[in-house]
C-alpha cells in the first residue's frame, strides 16, 4: 500500500520543564543540587510528612518572571497554587504543588529562524511554577526500582506552547531557543542530559486543510534536541501510517528509544480530571506588586534576539555570523570585548568562530576557560591589518602561542618566531625576478591569457621569502613585472 505522507500535517505542542538554579528547593529549605549521594538532600517538607508546611521561594518567582518577560508574556499579579494529584512512586506527597488556573505567565511567544531563512513566531499558552518529582532508577537492581528523592521539590517552570508547531525542525529550533534563553538569563544550565531541561511533545496528525485535531499522543524522555526532532519525525510517520491502514490511535504516553530510533507505549494518557486539581490550602496567594515586577524588568540582561540584531546593525555582521556568535552568552561576551579594541569586526568574528573555537573544542575547554583577552586578540588583528604579519602566520603560528600563554602578545610572538613581513620593495623585487626566472615558459602562458598562473608565481615568492613577503606588495610587483615582460 502506497502512503501519501504529504497529504497530512503534524500538529505539535511542546511542554518544556526547566529546573531553576535556585539554591534551595521550591517550597522547602534543603539545597537544590545535582549529583549528591541519593536521598541526602531531603527534608520532612519535600518528603511530604504530615503537618509540614510549604513556603514560597522568592528567587524561583524572580527567575520565572525573567523568563516570562523574555518571552513577552503577561505577568499575572495574583496567583493561587494548586495540588495536582497522581500517585507516582517518586512523588512522596502523592500530589504536586503547581499553578493551575492562575499561572504566573500567560501568552507570549518565541521567534525561531527556519532553515530557509524565514522566521516563525511560536505562541505560548503559559509559563507556570511548580515543583519537580524525585527520580526512579530501574537499571541498578534486577527486581526492584530504586528511588532517589533528592530532586523532589526542586523549583521548576513549565513552558507550554500552543499547538502551532508543524515539524520536528520547528520543535528542535524552539527547544534550542528556549535553552539559549534560560542560559542567557542564568536561570537554568539547560543541560538536557542531566535532566535540568526536559521536553515532552504532544503530537497528532490530520489531513491538510482540516481544522479538527487528531488523537493526541505524548512523547516523553527526549534528552537532546536531536532526539526531539527524531522522535517527532518517527511519531509523525507512525501516526500517518496508522490512519492510512485504519488503525485506531490511542491517547497514550510514549517514550523515545534513541538507540532504535522508535517510540513505544508507556501507559494510557491521563486526562485533566484524573489529576483532581484543587487549591493548595497551605500556601498563601502569590501577589506580584508593581515595584517587584519593575525591579525584575530593570534587571533583565540583553537577550539573544536583541544582541543578534545589534551585531547585524551596529557591527555590520551577516545574519549567520551573528547567529553563531550569540549561540552562548559567553561567546557573545568575548566578541563584544574584542570589538571594543578593533574596528575590523568581521576579522574578530572569524577568529572567534574559527581557530579560537576550534582550539577550545580540541582541548575540551569552555569559553569561560579562555585566557586570551579581547585586547590581545585585537592586537593580533591589527598586525594583520597593517601588513606586519600574514594572516596565515597569525593563525597557524602566533595565535596558538597566545592561546597557550596568557601573557604573550602578538608583536612579541611575531618577533620571537621571526614572522614579521618584509615590505621592502627592493628586497621583494629581487625575489619576484628570481621566481619568474624559474618558469620562463609559464610567463608566455600568462601573457597569452592564463592569469591564474599568478598564484603559481606568488607561491614561489612566498617560498623564497620563507613566508615573510608582504603579499599585497609582492602581488603588485609580480603583475607589474609580468606585464612588462
Amino acid at each position: 500500500m502506497e502512503i501519501n505522507y504529504d497529504a497530512y500535517e503534524v500538529v505539535i505542542g511542546l511542554e518544556i520543564h526547566t529546573q531553576l538554579l535556585t539554591k534551595t528547593k521550591a517550597f522547602s529549605s534543603e539545597p537544590a543540587e545535582y549529583g549528591a549521594m541519593p536521598n541526602t538532600l531531603v527534608s520532612v517538607v519535600s518528603l511530604g510528612h504530615p503537618g509540614t508546611l510549604p513556603r514560597h521561594n522568592k528567587e524561583a518567582v524572580n527567575m520565572a518572571m525573567k523568563v516570562g518577560l523574555a518571552c513577552k508574556c503577561d505577568i499575572n499579579r495574583y496567583c493561587l497554587y494548586a495540588r495536582k494529584n497522581y500517585f507516582y512512586a517518586d512523588l512522596p506527597k502523592g500530589y504536586q504543588i503547581t499553578q493551575d488556573k492562575t499561572p504566573l505567565c500567560s501568552g507570549g511567544r518565541v521567534n525561531v529562524t527556519l532553515s530557509d531563512g524565514t522566521q516563525k513566531s511560536i505562541e505560548l499558552t503559559r509559563i507556570h511554577l511548580e515543583e519537580d518529582s524525585g527520580k526512579s532508577i530501574h537499571d541498578m537492581d534486577l527486581y526492584d526500582s530504586l528511588i532517589d528523592y533528592n530532586r523532589a521539590g526542586t523549583s521548576l517552570i513549565e513552558i507550554v506552547t500552543e499547538p502551532v508547531i508543524r515539524s520536528g525542525e520547528e520543535a528542535g529550533l524552539f527547544v534550542s531557543e528556549i535553552r539559549k534563553l534560560v542560559r542567557y538569563l542564568e536561570v537554568c544550565d539547560g543541560n538536557m542530559e542531566e535532566g535540568s531541561l526536559r521536553c515532552d511533545a504532544n503530537i497528532s496528525v490530520r489531513k491538510k486543510g482540516s481544522t479538527t485535531f487528531g488523537t493526541k499522543v505524548e512523547v516523553k524522555n527526549m534528552n537532546s534536541i536531536s532526539n526531539v526532532r527524531k522522535a517527532i519525525e518517527f511519531e509523525t510517520k507512525r501516526q500517518i501510517e496508522a490512519v492510512e491502514t485504519g488503525e485506531i490511535i490511542k491517547q497514550e504516553t510514549r517514550t523515545y528509544d534513541a538507540v532504535r530510533g522508535i517510540t513505544f507505549s508507556m501507559r494510557a494518557k491521563e486526562l485533566v480530571n484524573d489529576y483532581r486539581y484543587f487549591p493548595e490550602p497551605d500556601l498563601p496567594p502569590l501577589v506580584i506588586s508593581d515595584e517587584w515586577l519593575e525591579g525584575i524588568r530593570s534587571s533583565m540582561p540583553e537577550l539573544p534576539e536583541e544582541l543578534l540584531y545589534r551585531l547585524v546593525n551596529d557591527y555590520s555582521l551577516s545574519q549567520y555570523d551573528a547567529t553563531v556568535l550569540t549561540e552562548t552568552k559567553e561567546m557573545a561576551a568575548h566578541y563584544l570585548e574584542v570589538a571594543k579594541h578593533t574596528k575590523n569586526y568581521k576579522a574578530a568574528a572569524n577568529y572567534l568562530m574559527g581557530p579560537v573555537k576550534g582550539w577550545l573544542n580540541k582541548n575540551a575547554l569552555e569559553w569561560d576557560d579562555l585566557t586570551l583577552t579581547g585586547q590581545r586578540l585585537a592586537g593580533l588583528i591589527d598586525l594583520i591589518d597593517r601588513g606586519v604579519v600574514s594572516n596565515a602566520a597569525a593563525e597557524q603560528n602566533i595565535l596558538p602561542e597566545m592561546l597557550n600563554d596568557k601573557s604573550a602578545n602578538a608583536m612579541d610572538v611575531a618577533q620571537k618566531l621571526n614572522l614579521i613581513q618584509n615590505s621592502d620593495e627592493d628586497f621583494l623585487l629581487g625575489i619576484v625576478v628570481e621566481a619568474l626566472a624559474m618558469y620562463p615558459d609559464k610567463i608566455e602562458e600568462y601573457k597569452s591569457g592564463k592569469k591564474g598562473l599568478l598564484g603559481l608565481f606568488m607561491g614561489e615568492v612566498m617560498k623564497l621569502s620563507k613566508g615573510k613577503a608582504d603579499p599585497k606588495i609582492a602581488s603588485q610587483l609580480l603583475r607589474e613585472k609580468l606585464e612588462a615582460q
